[in-house]
């Protein structure tokens, strides 16, 4: 995706300051639906860190006029990546506080659908919002995927065990590649 202003590409080892920056920027806004988060994770090296660590991400950036560089404004991440014959991964994302309601989740997440069928050949992607992230039902329910369960006590937000509805988009139904 590419706006006059917002442009999504990969994420590159040397984001590491600018995610950052953009956590730190973002940390009330993201409070409600995060899980605990020590000062280290809010650091260069601490995100250097989570950049190394397998997933694929993707990026949000800003280019607006006043800006010097880059800015991170927005990112997807999948983790937890599994091939042979489930070919499949787990989606995460998040928008700056100042960007949404402009489509741009929505965009994260058909760049990061398109990518794990084009280039990862993935089968499935999986994701997890809590009840009340009505928000985000809306942009996973625009993007093709579908409500396939609920999990209990699915993850440790803000001082407690929140449940979470499950959602899936089957990607396509090939058989996996060969050797």
């Amino acid at each position: 995706m590419t706006t006059d202003a917002v442009r999504i590409r990969p994420a590159e080892t040397s984001d590491a300051a600018a995610l950052a920056a953009a956590l730190l920027r973002n940390r009330a806004h993201m409070r409600p639906r995060e899980p605990y988060r020590t000062e280290a994770y809010y650091t260069a090296e601490g995100q250097a860190e989570r950049l190394a660590d397998g997933g694929r991400r993707w990026f949000a950036v800003s280019t607006e006029a006043g800006e010097e560089s880059e800015v991170i404004v927005g990112s997807a991440i999948l983790s937890g990546i599994v091939l042979g014959p489930f070919r499949s991964a787990s989606l995460g994302y998040w928008v700056d506080g100042r960007y949404t309601g402009r489509g741009l989740a929505s965009a994260l997440v058909e760049e990061v659908c398109r990518a794990s069928r084009e280039e990862l050949g993935l089968h499935r992607i999986e994701a997890c919002t809590m009840f009340d992230n009505l928000a985000s039902q809306r942009v996973l329910a625009k993007s093709g995927f579908e409500r396939i369960g609920t999990a209990p006590r699915y993850l440790h937000i803000d001082g407690e065990w929140r449940d979470h509805h499950i959602f899936q988009r089957i990607l396509h139904d090939d058989p996996p590649p060969r050797g």
